[in-house]
């Protein structure tokens, strides 16, 4: 409004110039060289009163995510056994201990257990993303809680938040964890949404909260229904491996959209899953990794480590070998590289 009501003003100046040069003949001589400095004028202030919007609607948006980070902001308190900020500013490989708890959805609001792990790598150099699954019964010892242990490794998060979890699984499998993000299942969904969906080929036929999903079909999710698709368990012939395999297929699909300069600079965004969503990377932290990292998602390696059943005090646990945390080990260690 200010903008058109300030040209309209220099219009009828401009006319009221001509008309006045109309009056003399001497005027009208030099109406041309006039006019040209008039529009030249007009142009210089409608460009300068432009800058200036643009510039206090970008501030003011920059402001309104800054805040938002701030709010999702929640440092773990973990054993750091890197130098995770220095990493991100010579562009170097990272660790991110992905966490997704069942919580806000469903009914559900309590803070409740991770309901599943992921360990995610990302090497700019290689334009490489690892995703390695971890199972949600995995028999660990927990490094603060030894009076609980052995526990399942999602009893981690319940016990000691992030800081257990992670220290759990750093020595567990011997690997660095640079940073960590937890995201409910309420969370996904909003996401997923806020991305415009996501494009899912589904590993088996089933029916989960009324949404139906066919083997071997492209399907584009909507929040609810990639929710439903990663959260199915108990019909999958793999159990809980099944599950983790298509969790593991909606977060690839999500990280391709999501980790992008747009996306991070998002307000909707990153304010649609705030309440959500806990992570210890800073703002500056997920416009580096937006900026210098989006690449990794051109090629995306997946694995998980294998356990078998383990009953210990009537409690069923998954057993990861030595064998097999070595194995998982070098993965992670490797990509890192």
């Amino acid at each position: 409004m200010f903008l058109t009501l300030y040209i309209k003003y220099y219009m009828e100046r401009v006319r009221s110039v001509n008309n006045d040069e109309n009056m003399s003949r001497v005027s009208r001589n030099k109406s041309p060289k006039k006019r040209m400095k008039t529009w030249k004028k007009v142009t210089l202030w409608i460009i300068a009163i432009i800058l200036v919007l643009v510039g206090v609607t970008a501030f003011a948006t920059y402001h309104r995510i800054q805040q938002t980070a701030d709010s999702v902001y929640q440092a773990s308190g973990a054993k750091s056994t890197r130098n995770a900020d220095e990493l991100l500013k010579e562009k170097k490989p990272v660790s991110i201990l992905f966490m997704g708890t069942d919580t806000n959805f469903d009914g559900r609001n309590y803070k409740g257990r991770s309901d599943s792990m992921m360990i995610l790598t990302l090497n700019p150099a290689k334009k490489t993303t690892t995703m390695v699954s971890i199972p949600r019964d995995m028999k660990v010892n927990l490094p603060d809680f030894p009076q609980y242990s052995p526990s399942k490794i999602n009893a981690a998060y319940t016990y000691g938040g992030p800081k257990e979890a992670i220290n759990s699984i750093q020595s567990h499998f011997n690997i660095p964890i640079d940073y960590y993000v937890t995201l409910s299942l309420g969370g996904l969904k909003k996401a997923v949404d806020q991305v415009g969906g996501v494009d899912v080929v589904s590993p088996l036929t089933f029916t989960s909260n009324g949404y139906h999903y066919v083997q071997g079909k492209e399907e584009h999710m909507d929040g609810t229904k990639a929710m439903w698709f990663a959260q199915m368990r108990y019909d999958d012939p793999n159990n809980d491996y099944g599950r983790q395999y298509r969790q593991r297929l909606v977060l690839q699909a999500l990280m391709k959209k999501a980790i992008s300069y747009k996306t991070v600079l998002n307000s909707e965004f990153l304010n649609s899953i705030s309440n959500n969503l806990k992570t210890d990377l800073t703002m500056g932290d997920m416009v580096q990794l937006a900026l210098n990292y989006r690449d990794t998602n051109q090629n995306i390696k997946s694995d998980y480590a294998h356990g078998t059943g383990d009953m210990e005090y009537g409690v069923s646990f998954q057993d990861v070998s030595g064998a097999e945390r070595t194995r998982i080990s070098n993965l992670i260690n490797n990509s890192l590289k």
